[in-house]
């Protein structure tokens, strides 16, 4: 039956309106999300991550990794000048305004130091001698000097030999113009630096010439410059400048000596004659402000000092000479390859240096003269806190030790290096020291500095206290526990001790 409705009439008809309505504020995602979730959709539009294309990149010329922010230039500090880092490290302080002072100290001079009634006491270094020690580099900064109120020095029995031989030679009796020949040996702390101290000390007061060598190892780490020292000879090297430093401290050192002594002698290797009344302290300020000639003036200065009579001409300011000391600290660094090297890239050996040769050909026997034909004493040491490892020269001090003590070299108890150890001969040729053809010349002589005596440590303690250090009744026991615990009373172990500050409790 057809419908009596046509579909114009149907399209007439009203349409029903929804229940719920999307606000048009919800985006599209969110309407589209709202078909899958219950809950009525937010009012705010939803966070949707960002995906990356595989196209995406860096920027045409733009940095892959992270962008650092540069830091702003800072000011830096300007270094420090030429030489003061140097300078404060090895800087010398001899008086502490802080400590007290001890009353009643004696100086160290002629007379005390053979005084065997001083013997344990502290005596302090003359203040009009300080400087003298102070251009030979007596000195040492790590040796406590700057804790006491003045310097001052301990007399051990060591002292008391030294000062008495001091006394003889410097005399007119049998042993005036007598020639010592000594290596000091020890261990660390020993004491062996100060003893050479004491022994500048009592040339200083004796009027002797002092040459020193406060540190052998500064000839041959090649801080200086060095060239052969001829043409003739192009194996030997020369310092220049380290002879001119020697020369300065001679002649800071010796000031009241050299200028009383005159020129005696003919120097052909000077470019210039000398004058005959040159002294000896204008002759050593050549090489001073010229180090090219401070080879050749070492060597006019030491054929002056070491002559016995004036040349022809020179006969009227001829004046007879004074002995001679002459000290080196750390001698076992001259017995190796120094850090130089030669035209073929090779180390030079420390014995093919002039200035080293000519200090370890003093240890020689003299052929016809004495080594020091006017006397004097030769005081070489070792070091115990700065020691290479030298086979070779620990085998050649025991072979000395072995001669003084009356062993035959040709026994088999005399010291022989091991098979297969590559001894250097040079270093070994030293032990074999010929018979002095001087009567008054001596062999060489290897002394080892020990420990203190009880009786040496208790007046070293004593000091201590004295000057404020040490707040403990010095007693036999209080004694006999430091000098135990300083390995037999080792100077340098008793220094430590005496250092540290005890309070009693109140």
């Amino acid at each position: 039956m057809v419908s009596s409705f046509c579909w114009s009439c149907l399209t007439r008809l009203p349409t029903p309106r929804p229940l719920l309505s999307a606000p048009a504020t919800i985006p599209r995602a969110a309407t589209a999300a709202a078909s899958f979730h219950t809950s009525t959709a937010r009012a705010f539009p939803m966070p949707t991550k960002k995906s990356r294309s595989l196209d995406s990149g860096p920027k045409y010329r733009q940095a892959k990794s992270a962008r650092m922010k540069k830091k702003k230039p800072t000011d830096k500090p300007r270094p420090p000048p030429i030489g003061e880092r140097k300078a404060l490290r090895k800087r010398i302080v001899l008086s502490n305004p802080n400590a007290l002072e001890v009353e009643g100290m004696q100086d160290f001079d002629a007379d005390t130091m053979v005084d065997s009634h001083l013997h344990g006491n502290v005596l302090g270094l003359p203040v009009t001698m300080l400087d003298q020690l102070r251009a030979v580099q007596a000195f040492k900064p790590k040796q406590g000097w700057s804790i006491f109120r003045r310097p001052g020095t301990v007399v051990r029995r060591e002292t008391l030999e030294m000062g008495r031989l001091f006394d003889r030679m410097s005399g007119d009796g049998a042993d005036k113009g007598k020639v010592v020949k000594k290596i000091l040996t020890g261990p660390k702390g020993s004491g062996k630096t100060v003893h050479m101290l004491q022994a500048m000390a009592m040339a200083f007061t004796k009027k002797w010439v002092v040459f020193s060598v406060p540190d052998a190892q500064e000839l041959t780490l090649a801080h200086t410059g060095y060239a052969p020292l001829s043409d003739e000879q192009p194996d030997l090297y020369v310092q220049k400048d380290s002879t001119a430093a020697l020369l300065s401290r001679t002649a800071i050192a010796n000031q009241a000596v050299l200028k009383d002594l005159h020129v005696s002698q003919n120097h052909p290797a000077l470019k210039t004659p000398v004058k005959e009344g040159t002294t000896l302290e204008d002759l050593t300020k050549i090489g001073i402000r010229d180090p090219a000639l401070a080879w050749p003036v070492f060597q006019a200065l030491w054929t002056e000092l070491s002559a016995t009579s004036p040349a022809a001409g020179f006969e009227k300011s001829f004046k007879p000479r004074p002995p001679m000391l002459v000290t080196v600290d750390g001698l076992a660094h001259w017995m190796k390859n120094s850090e130089y090297l030669n035209m073929e890239s090779k180390p030079i050996h420390a014995h093919d240096l002039v200035f080293v040769r000519h200090f370890l050909s003093l240890l020689k026997s003299g052929s016809q003269t004495p080594t020091l034909p006017n006397g004097g004493l030769l005081l070489y040491s070792t070091s115990a806190s700065n020691k290479p490892s030298l086979p070779t020269f620990e085998v050649a001090l025991k072979q000395l030790e072995a001669r003084q003590a009356g062993v035959n070299p040709s026994s088999a108890e005399f010291p022989q290096p091991k098979a297969y150890s590559n001894p250097d001969p040079r270093v070994l040729d030293i032990a074999n020291v010929s018979k002095p053809a001087s009567a008054k010349e001596g062999p060489v002589e290897v002394q080892t500095l020990g420990g203190l005596s009880r009786e040496e440590a208790r007046g070293f303690l004593e000091y201590f206290a004295r000057s404020g250090l040490l707040r403990e009744r010095i007693s036999d026991e209080m004694v006999s526990e430091k000098w135990t615990l300083a390995g037999n009373g080792v100077i340098g172990e008793l220094e430590k001790l005496g250092k540290r500050l005890r309070v009693a409790a109140q």
